[in-house]
């Protein structure tokens, strides 16, 4: 298979037992992969490094600060990006080759994210998921700078739609979602702005309920039986809590 012009970044920090699924899914097709790793002792580097991935050392400085500096070293300047614990379906894989072959009439595609639970293999049924721009050109838009807010600054430029999903494992068991949700929300504590006690006195009243109905209804995490029962709980904790932290703070 002839390669793309494309360089897929990839930020890293102890992913050895998750990255190589993500690497495998865009390998035949793309023809740089790199891997910014911010200091993994688990032997990341080596698997990216033998699997024939450029691999950066970049101190970790937040989401935004990380992805800007894959753009940075990519020689290409269409980007495909995704996180250690994402992997493209087959379908993707094929829709984005058909794209550059036939049809690649803008600087921007977003794509569906599908998250998967610990130990399955794939989405729940009429799973939620998530649109975001992971495919595009670095001349038009580059992430933003937010150490928090991952997302791709499209300077009002009209927007493709890729159909197939990208596949997340985006946890690896329910105690390394309560770690990963404590780590992001110490980072949302450093950002959020100011507001007056009795608002958040109001939403600690409501921060658990209401996110409880958004995630296991709205989301539709009940057709995820005890799986979808437990993550809506610990998302629910973790909101709350992050609203106390934030008044401690103040």
């Amino acid at each position: 298979m002839s390669k793309l012009p494309i360089t897929c970044t990839i930020i890293a920090f102890n992913e050895a037992d998750r990255i190589i699924n993500t690497i495998q899914s865009v390998k035949p097709f793309v023809d740089e992969i790199i891997v910014i790793d911010s200091g993994s002792t688990d032997g990341t580097q080596k698997i990216c490094s033998d699997m024939g991935c450029f691999v950066r050392f970049n101190e970790w400085n937040g989401y935004g600060p990380q992805k800007r500096f894959g753009e940075d070293v990519a020689r290409n300047d269409w980007i495909l990006n995704l996180d250690a614990d994402e992997y493209l379906s087959n379908e993707l894989m094929d829709e984005i080759i058909n794209l550059f072959n036939k049809n690649l009439d803008k600087n921007f595609y977003e794509v569906r994210v599908y998250p998967i639970y610990p130990n399955w293999s794939k989405p729940r049924l009429f799973s939620a998921y998530h649109r975001c721009v992971r495919l595009y050109n670095k001349k038009l838009g580059r992430f933003s700078d937010s150490p928090v807010h991952d997302s791709v600054i499209t300077n009002d430029h009209e927007i493709g739609k890729l159909t197939r999903p990208v596949l997340h494992n985006t946890i690896r068991d329910f105690n390394h979602l309560i770690r990963k949700q404590d780590s992001y929300i110490k980072l949302q504590v450093e950002t959020l702005q100011k507001k007056k006690n009795i608002i958040l006195l109001m939403r600690c009243l409501f921060e658990f309920p209401i996110t409880f109905i958004k995630y296991y209804i709205i989301r539709r995490h009940f057709t995820g039986g005890l799986s979808g029962i437990k993550f809506s709980l610990i998302i629910s904790y973790m909101r709350l809590k992050r609203i106390i932290l934030f008044i401690k703070k103040k």
